[in-house]
């Protein structure tokens, strides 16, 4: 693969509006297409914002109307703002194109990341983005209170019309990690158009994760999210973990072995 280039859009008070930086990767897409441009991955933090991606359902967005930017992503609902780097990897890939390997390249970079600032981090199955893993659930077990709830059995997991929104902070998923259950520390959503990839990650660093209290965070309904500052139980910036980021990602995409998604082909008839 080309060399892999990096552009800082803006952070903090220089923070980029989502429909600018929508624009800026169309713009970036049709050149890295044209091979005006080697692989580029922008970077940048957005102010606070809604987007859903094409399967997302109506009842996973919030319930109070808040406006929801709808995008052409994969993935469902999410939320961007302050404290979390959003990354934009737009690159040419072969063709018959492997989205999924190119998502797996992705977790990979992100997981060394938070590895070196001391978190353990893995995929879940059937879940794309990283994760912090929880206790093991049992259904016997009695999970800890926030605040005087016994979480004896949990409903999230028997009853579909269940709406955490609506039962308060026990079930918030910005709260996960007190309940010792999974969460995600970055999400993945991406695009492929004309073999070129779009969209990307974002990566919890020190955002207020109580904004995703008021969607279905990818849809998910039994896990929450949380990030490194809630990991490390202090405080930590844009700034210290930005280099690590583009020094994971350049070693990972920059050194992986690209390769078009193989085809399987149907068993030939056996002959009589």
């Amino acid at each position: 693969m080309s060399e892999l280039r990096f552009v800082r859009l803006g952070f903090g008070e220089d923070a980029v509006d989502y429909q600018v930086a929508w624009d800026k990767q169309r713009e970036v897409h049709a050149a890295r297409f044209a091979d005006e441009i080697d692989d580029t991955c922008l970077l940048l933090e957005h102010p606070p914002v809604y987007t859903a991606g094409r399967r997302t359902a109506e009842s996973e967005r919030p319930l109070d109307g808040t406006p929801v930017v709808d995008v052409d992503r994969g993935g469902k609902i999410t939320w961007h703002g302050p404290g979390q780097l959003v990354g934009y990897p737009i690159m040419k890939l072969p063709r018959p194109v492997d989205v999924v390997a190119h998502v797996r390249r992705l977790e990979d970079a992100l997981i060394l990341t938070a590895a070196e600032f001391g978190i353990e981090t893995t995929r879940v199955e059937g879940r794309s983005g990283v994760w912090v893993l929880g206790d093991p659930r049992q259904e016997t077990e009695q999970r800890p209170s926030l605040g005087g709830l016994s979480l004896d059995f949990d409903p999230r997991l028997h009853d579909e019309e269940f709406d955490a929104r609506l039962n308060g902070p026990e079930y918030a998923p910005s709260n996960a990690g007190q309940r010792r259950e999974d969460r995600k520390l970055a999400a993945i959503g991406i695009r492929v158009a004309k073999g070129v990839t779009m969209h990307g990650f974002s990566f919890n660093v020190n955002p207020d994760n109580a904004w995703f209290d008021r969607i279905i965070p990818c849809g998910i309904r039994d896990a929450g999210v949380t990030s490194l500052a809630n990991e490390l139980g202090r405080d930590i910036s844009i700034a210290e973990v930005l280099p690590v980021v583009e020094r994971r990602l350049r070693e990972v995409l920059e050194g992986a072995e690209l390769k078009p998604r193989e085809i399987e082909r149907p068993a030939e008839p056996a002959s009589a």
